[in-house]
């Protein structure tokens, strides 16, 4: 299937939920990417959730579903045009973790429900919040009280810093304003490329 020139993104739940409904979560991660690359050839990735790697403690106290970067001995299947670290952990009451993460790398976590820890001052996130991590070290700590009465949910999220100007406008991102003028006059014309799937 080729991408048609009108279609940007798109983002369709599966047949089966949009006939018996439910609840659903999405979260998205915009990467940007440097200067140098904004103009590479388009190129996607479609990893099932069955295919995303999940490991866990040896207690079973924590459980990580590993969408980019490394965690608990597993390693990402997702190929990234910029290293970064994209993690999915499942903390149970009583359970805590430090993860590696390079001291070059800005990184935070963004929790999807319960209360935790957070860093070597153990301050406390809770559900919707995010928590910025000091760039000082090269881990960071994470723990979920032993009276915690539900496991913690979260997602930690970890980068080099681009240090670039950022302009954007609707889906657009790049360094200045006569590159988004231009990225506008590619779509508009045609010239964004197109993603074989």
């Amino acid at each position: 299937m080729t991408a048609g020139a009108g279609v940007v993104h798109s983002e369709i739940p599966e047949a089966e939920f949009t006939r018996t409904g439910g609840r659903l979560h999405g979260i998205q991660l915009w990467v940007n990417l440097p200067q140098r690359d904004k103009m590479i050839a388009p190129r996607y990735q479609e990893i099932p959730s069955a295919q995303i790697p999940v490991a866990q403690t040896k207690d079973g106290s924590v459980t990580v579903r590993v969408i980019a970067g490394e965690a608990l001995g597993a390693k990402a299947v997702i190929e990234t045009r910029t290293p970064i670290i994209y993690l999915h952990f499942t903390l149970q009451p009583g359970a805590s973790l430090v993860q590696p993460v390079p001291k070059e790398y800005n990184a935070f976590a963004y929790v999807l429900d319960g209360s935790g820890l957070f860093g070597t001052e153990q301050e406390r996130g809770e559900d919707g919040q995010m928590v910025l991590f000091a760039p000082d070290g090269e881990e960071v700590a994470i723990a979920n009280p032993a009276d915690a009465t539900q496991p913690l949910d979260l997602l930690l999220i970890a980068g080099v810093p681009l240090n670039e100007p950022v302009v954007r406008y609707g889906p657009f991102v790049m360094n200045t304003e006569a590159e988004i003028l231009q990225a506008i006059d590619d779509y508009r014309n045609g010239r964004m490329g197109q993603i074989h799937v």
